[in-house]
């Protein structure tokens, strides 16, 4: 009996682990590639998402967060229309 209970434990522990792994690299569908243009600099970052609007939105806040300093500033950088977008 100890020795059944040893093998669900591990055949319910590599189960999981593969559940994680398909989970995290099923998510991101869509990868873009966003340049954002704030006061004069310009900065283009990758992002990926399960979506477009997603991606996009992520890549965004990650080129703000080089462009900006402070949250004002951050905040309206999030609202400037990218200066390029490419979606794959």
């Amino acid at each position: 009996m100890p020795q059944t209970w040893k093998l669900l434990v591990g055949l319910g522990f590599v189960a999981l682990i593969g559940f994680i792994i398909y989970s995290a690299t099923g998510l991101a569908r869509v990868s873009c590639q966003v340049c954002v243009e704030f006061h004069g600099v310009t900065s283009c970052k990758p992002a990926a998402g399960t979506s477009e609007e997603e991606a996009v939105r992520t890549a965004v806040d990650i080129a703000c967060s080089d462009l900006a300093s402070g949250r004002t500033e951050n905040i309206a950088c999030q609202h400037t229309t990218p200066k390029r977008v490419a979606c794959k």
